[in-house]
């Protein structure tokens, strides 16, 4: 662990703040006309998930954690869970669902995703960037409805609902982005 000063905190950043572990997730340097200059730090706690805004002045230091990251494929549904498969011992381990939360829908089978660690407990997961997802329901193109910011809501085969310009019809591969599931293209 190293000790950064209050100022350099960046989102991303995973600090040990009141004896929890802690994500900056936004972070906001001000300087007001009187006083110090502080950074005011939105943090979500790893293990139980709630929230805190904090201010940190410079002059304060806090632990900065490394965390363990390592690659799981991901295998089957488990009931309440989810199975993952570590590439390199090939130990298995069960994630809960709701631990996994709204990105559960974008899970494929043989997917590689990364797993973090905190002293051996799993605290976070992030999937690919991007998946491939074949569309099972959409609207049919609308006569006149060719310009070019027209989007069509669709339905794709996992369940998620995405916006989807006029040309992409029923049955096509597109390629989603998971953090907010837009359209980014059709799959070569």
């Amino acid at each position: 662990m190293a000790k950064i000063n209050g100022n350099e905190i960046k989102p991303g950043n995973v600090i040990e703040h009141q004896g929890s572990v802690w994500r900056a997730v936004k972070t906001n340097s001000v300087k007001p006309g009187k006083g110090g200059a502080f950074n005011q730090v939105e943090l979500r706690n790893l293990i139980n998930g709630s929230k805190l805004n904090e201010r940190f002045r410079s002059s304060e230091t806090v632990e900065k954690i490394r965390l363990e990251q390592k690659d799981y494929q991901y295998l089957y549904d488990a009931g309440e869970a989810h199975a993952f498969m570590d590439q390199e011992t090939f130990e298995q381990i069960e994630i809960q669902k709701d631990f996994i939360g709204e990105q559960e829908a974008f899970l494929q089978s043989e997917m590689v995703v990364v797993i973090e660690f905190y002293e051996d407990k799993p605290i976070g997961i992030s999937l690919p960037d991007q998946v491939i997802l074949t569309i099972e329901e959409t609207e049919p193109v609308v006569k006149g409805q060719t310009a070019a910011n027209s989007f069509k809501p669709a339905t794709c085969e996992n369940g998620i609902r995405v916006m989807v310009p006029p040309f992409v019809g029923q049955g096509e591969r597109i390629v989603v982005q998971t953090e907010d599931s837009t359209y980014l293209r059709r799959a070569d």
